[in-house]
């Protein structure tokens, strides 16, 4: 099956919670993260589509960043994993809701004509706590990172018009070897295979920030996940 995107969506920065709440959970927080699909065509940037916003520009958005995919079979997954009906297309916050396409069959670099615009592969989504204080799930972040269902985000190559329902036709494969799922395992799952580690490091198309991380865990600085994953959701110690 060709992918397609099923549907687009985007949406503004909220405010959410309750001030100086008891449980960090239900605390005052800011996100994107709650996008509504559209029917229209919409003008994609090299940052974003139009009407789209990123509550924290230092972690999301910006040009490795410009859209955000997750495979629509994933949520099926959710909903039993997490015994939540409720979690559903958009509820990671994507841009591009897409079928036929998945971590198994995307790679790093993969280069896409999608409408008008022509978009790239720069990266697994590396999940943060947000999605937990959206669902109320402590460790969701963990469970996402652990699953590999991670979705994955496109730079922009060429700006235009996208709309929901297109075919994403595929011009260049530059790194087969690098599928979305194999950069996951390569992050999580094998931290102490050097070899493997610099091979990713190397790759050309990778996010810059993805390098970074990388080559610091070669010269033996591994960075610590916890506020990544947990961040204000858990009381402090």
């Amino acid at each position: 099956m060709q992918p397609f995107v099923s549907q687009l969506l985007k949406g503004k920065v909220k405010q959410l919670g309750i001030k100086n709440a008891e449980n960090p959970m239900d605390r005052e927080w800011k996100s994107g993260m709650f996008k509504e699909k559209t029917s229209e065509k919409v003008w994609l940037s090299k940052t974003n589509i139009t009407g789209d916003e990123v509550a924290d520009t230092k972690v999301h958005g910006g040009p490795e960043k410009a859209l955000f995919a997750y495979p629509v079979k994933h949520y099926a997954y959710w909903k039993k994993d997490l015994s939540l009906d409720e979690i559903d297309v958009g509820g990671f916050g994507e841009n591009l809701a897409v079928i036929g396409i998945d971590e198994e069959k995307t790679c790093i670099g993969d280069t896409y004509k999608l409408g008008e615009a022509i978009i790239q592969v720069s990266q697994p989504r590396r999940p943060c706590w947000k999605p937990a204080r959206r669902f109320k799930v402590l460790d969701l972040a963990l469970r996402i990172q652990n699953s590999g269902l991670t979705g994955w985000y496109y730079r922009v190559l060429k700006e235009g018009y996208i709309e929901a329902g297109l075919k994403m036709e595929l011009l260049k494969r530059p790194y087969p070897q690098w599928t979305i799922a194999a950069a996951n395992d390569v992050m999580y799952k094998h931290k102490n295979d050097a070899e493997l580690t610099a091979e990713l490091a190397a790759c050309e198309l990778l996010a810059l920030n993805w390098k970074q991380t990388l080559n610091r865990r070669l010269e033996g600085i591994e960075s610590v996940q916890e506020k990544r994953v947990f961040g204000p959701n858990q009381k402090s110690k």
